[in-house]
């Protein structure tokens, strides 16, 4: 059993070219705050594009719970009748956010410095997962949680009924504790600054700006300095969502490794602090053309066209690039088994406390295939076989993660034998059309 009800197995095999085109669905980590700074103005923000993900629906039921009125209105299309900053009433029930590290984070973020309490879980996997490094700097604000061994969910956490302004500097590149102690930062009084040495995406401080916040970004000795003003009204917005630069990697990855593949991926975000995948794919030698960049929901987006390429090169990708890339390291360890020589994956510790242990995963499922690796707690290398030699025939855990479930199906599709996963029913968190969307271009997607 997994979190998501009865496992599902699936089956990759080696198909021809990928052409057409791959409409992904909407990006998730805007989908979420979308739904969370309209949820926190006055009036009704209207959003375009959503990701109807469980993740996303998760966040949206959340909302609903404190206090907003949270309706859909077509397909992608929500009105979110929000309660403005601090006026969030407690929670009735426990609040399941399902296998969402982001939700949860940023929703406790969202209530810490408002004098309510409310209680978290989630699915197996993220019960797993540490939530003190969000809790930490929450109690700065005078919030108090109580949750399991290690700081892990279930958890209670009180809000604070005075909350002081807090000046926090971010022990490890997180955008999800900067964007919960911003959040926090909104009903408390005084101006909030967060400082973080390396910049992770920036969705929440865009988002912020957008919705009428006072926030400033300076670039100081320290790092990022970012100031928010507290408790400021929002106002509602139109809020048109881009698509996921990180599930359009791998329909991208899947055309770059599929003889013959010839695919658009259009209206991809390729903000700066998300596009380190596809900064590395270049470097490695991918042939990938952006066209007509553009901006849209205040993101810069462009229409990628992405050729099979042979002749990519493994590399060492700098560890300072990992915030903008870290979801796709376990895709580009699939590309990087299918390049020429070696590539270096370094300051990816980070990895090991996502919805599984992800180096691990990658490492296991990858020699399980035939793949030559070596890992430490930070660094994974995989030794590159070229196109097609990959042997596959393996059958690879996902431990509910459904980004390692959508790499190792991807790596089906150019391996010589098939490749099958024991559970891909996480996929729906962020990719609920993904099997579909696959096929469609030529995949060779079964269900186990």
């Amino acid at each position: 059993m997994s979190g998501h009800g009865d496992a599902q197995p699936m089956i990759s095999a080696k198909c021809g070219p990928l052409t057409g085109e791959a409409a992904v669905p909407g990006d998730k980590s805007i989908s979420h705050r979308a739904l969370l700074f309209g949820a926190m103005a006055v009036g009704e923000t209207r959003i375009t594009g959503l990701l109807e993900g469980q993740d996303v629906l998760d966040t949206a039921r959340a909302m609903r719970a404190f206090g907003a009125t949270v309706t859909q209105t077509g397909p992608g299309a929500w009105s979110v009748h929000g309660v403005g900053v601090g006026g969030f009433r407690e929670p009735e029930d426990v609040i399941d956010c399902g296998n969402s590290g982001t939700g949860v984070r940023l929703i406790m973020g969202s209530m810490a410095t408002t004098a309510m309490t409310a209680t978290f879980t989630g699915d197996a996997s993220l019960r797993k997962r540490p939530m003190g490094r969000v809790t930490d700097p929450l109690a700065l604000f005078g919030a108090q949680a109580y949750g399991r061994k290690g700081g892990r969910l279930p958890m209670t956490v009180v809000g604070a009924a005075n909350p002081v302004p807090v000046r926090y500097a971010l022990p490890v590149a997180s955008a999800q504790v900067k964007s919960a102690v911003l959040l926090a930062g909104l009903n408390a009084p005084g101006e909030t600054v967060v400082i973080e040495r390396e910049p992770t995406r920036d969705h929440s401080e865009r988002m912020l700006l957008g919705f009428g916040a006072e926030l400033t970004v300076e670039k100081g000795r320290e790092g990022h300095v970012i100031t928010l003003k507290g408790q400021p009204e929002l106002r509602p917005q139109s809020v048109a969502v881009p698509r996921d630069p990180s599930s359009a990697a791998f329909p991208t990855c899947a055309a770059l490794i599929v003889e013959g593949s010839d695919i658009t991926v259009p209206g991809v975000s390729q903000n700066l602090t998300r596009n380190g995948l596809y900064l590395t794919l270049v470097e490695m030698g991918a042939r990938i053309d952006f066209l007509n960049p553009r901006e849209e929901g205040g993101e810069p987006v462009a229409d990628l066209r992405v050729r099979f390429s042979d002749a990519m090169q493994g590399i060492e990708v700098p560890p300072e690039r990992a915030p903008s890339m870290i979801d796709e390291y376990p895709i580009l360890s699939v590309v990087a088994a299918f390049s020429h020589g070696k590539t270096v994956m370094r300051g990816v510790r980070e990895l090991r406390v996502k919805e599984s242990d992800r180096i691990d995963a990658m490492a296991r499922g990858l020699e399980a295939c035939g793949v030559r690796i070596e890992e430490d707690e930070d660094t994974l290398v995989v030794y590159g076989m070229g196109p097609g030699g990959v042997p596959g025939g393996a059958t690879c855990a996902t431990h509910l993660d459904h980004r390692i479930a959508m790499s190792f199906l991807v790596a089906g599709m150019a391996a010589r034998a098939e490749i099958a996963v024991d559970d891909a029913s996480p996929i729906v968190t962020s990719f609920p059309i993904f099997e579909g969307l696959m096929n469609g271009l030529g995949a060779a997607i079964r269900r186990g």
